[in-house]
């Protein structure tokens, strides 16, 4: 996490604490006042609400607008809703394949208790709980004119605006996707190399922090570490191959977790690993087919990194990179790949035309894209303006899905057991605030990533196109 995160994390917790010091405070009193066991009985009735409404992670009231503008080359049309139906008084047909729909939804008094929803056709994109506020609904391949549209535990108020975006197909380019670790080009991208007949995949490091579950086989913390981030360096160049991306398409670089900041800010400082204790990426190299110029000394540095992106860009030679968005997405790791990216490509003497900006977290809300696994992919929640970008939607086949469901489970890092306390409050939720979840994997992000469609932000590398 970033900054911004942690702080609002922090603000999240202390505003959590002070509330259970007064529920507390009131239950001492009920327990003295009225009777012994009515304490307890609240008690167990309000971590069963919390359970079921309140444990969302979510940094911003729902009655904020969410904040996009969009560039010029965007159309911008007025649109209505009659008897449930969209009207647009221009025909879209020309070739405008990413749509989205701004409009205001106010939920209603069940819209508190129930997630808020759209019915698109045969679509549904969900939002907060209370929601009241600008939103943006993705109408991406759908037909727009006469597009059901049927709003539930919440209501459609005031004006409409459709945004219709025209791309090229970014997977018919040369494209390589750059992961910080081994599971974000699948979170973000699968329905797109495993469509391209050009894609190559660079992971930049190898997961190995986190690894208390493998402790349970009797190894101490550094063995433990170790071996995740060797499974974990082998998933990134294995579970490519299940979307048809060949292991002469991908490279994985073997630095270390949450060490690329401070690589940054020391270029020739070495940052071994938090946990492993390993210092040498050449360690899970071993499945490269790509020479590299760390091969020569193994040192994690800022300065070797970049020089490994620039071989990676120089040998591939893509058009097209898929990479964080450095302003939505907040992991260290992930704003700290970006600019490594970037200043590869002003060293590079190949250069890339186009970056394709993906979240696979975000600042303000854990649970986004809301909603069941399967559906379309609204918006996320902006509340502090982006730059102005144009947005790439493309859709994924029912099969397709499948495959990214089956993608993720190959991922060691999304195997794992379920904690019962998440347990719990996934049934408690399914009995009383009516969620389901996907029967292909426990893990969240088996809901939030198997969708409908992916979302890219795209973004001129030209920085002279970039001031435009």
């Amino acid at each position: 996490m970033n900054g911004r995160k942690q702080l609002l994390l922090k603000q999240h917790r202390r505003n959590k604490r002070i509330a259970l010091v007064l529920a507390f405070l009131i239950l001492l009193a009920l327990g003295v006042l009225v009777a012994w066991w009515l304490p307890p009985m609240l008690l167990l009735l309000g971590w069963v609400a919390h359970e079921a409404w309140f444990a969302d992670h979510l940094f911003y009231s729902p009655r904020d607008d969410y904040h996009y503008d969009f560039p010029n080359d965007c159309l911008n049309l007025p649109a209505r809703i009659e008897h449930g139906v969209l009207q647009v008084e221009v025909d879209l047909d020309g070739g405008y394949e990413t749509l989205v729909l701004e409009l205001r939804l106010v939920a209603t008094w069940l819209g508190r208790w129930l997630d808020p929803h759209v019915l698109l056709g045969g679509d549904r994109q969900d939002f907060e709980r209370g929601v009241s506020g600008r939103r943006y609904l993705n109408l991406s391949g759908q037909r727009v004119q006469g597009l059901s549209i049927v709003p539930r535990f919440c209501r459609i108020h005031g004006e409409l605006r459709l945004h219709a975006m025209c791309n090229p197909d970014f997977a018919t380019q040369r494209m390589l996707i750059v992961a910080p670790h081994a599971d974000d080009a699948e979170l973000a991208a699968f329905g797109q190399y495993s469509r391209s007949s050009t894609a190559a995949i660079v992971t930049l490091t190898q997961g190995e922090i986190e690894a208390e579950n493998y402790e349970r086989l009797g190894l101490d913390k550094a063995a433990a570490a170790s071996l995740k981030g060797r499974l974990r360096a082998w998933d990134s160049v294995a579970t490519p191959l299940w979307g048809g991306v060949p292991q002469q398409s991908c490279v994985q670089l073997g630095y270390y977790c949450l060490q690329l900041s401070a690589m940054a800010e020391q270029p020739q400082v070495p940052f071994g690993s938090l946990e492993s204790g390993e210092s040498d990426v050449r360690l899970v190299r071993r499945h490269n087919l790509l020479t590299l110029p760390t091969d020569v000394d193994g040192q994690p540095t800022w300065n070797n990194l970049i020089a490994d992106l620039v071989a990676v860009i120089e040998h591939y030679r893509p058009e097209v990179l898929l990479t964080p968005h450095p302003e939505l997405d907040p992991h260290h790791d992930h704003v700290a790949s970006t600019c490594a990216l970037l200043e590869a490509c002003e060293r590079s003497g190949w250069k890339p035309q186009t970056l394709l900006l993906y979240a696979n977290h975000l600042h303000d809300n854990d649970r986004w894209p809301m909603g069941p696994a399967g559906k379309g992919v609204a918006l996320p929640p902006v509340i502090t303006p982006l730059p102005s970008n144009r947005l790439w939607s493309p859709t994924l086949a029912a099969e397709q899905q499948l495959d990214k469901a089956m993608a993720l489970a190959l991922q060691h890092d999304l195997q794992g057991p379920l904690p019962l306390k998440k347990r719990l409050r996934r049934t408690i939720q399914r009995l009383l605030a009516g969620r389901r979840w996907p029967a292909c994997g426990e893990d969240e992000f088996f809901r939030k990533a198997v969708r409908r469609h992916e979302l890219f932000w795209v973004r001129p590398i030209n920085k002279e196109d970039q001031q435009k």
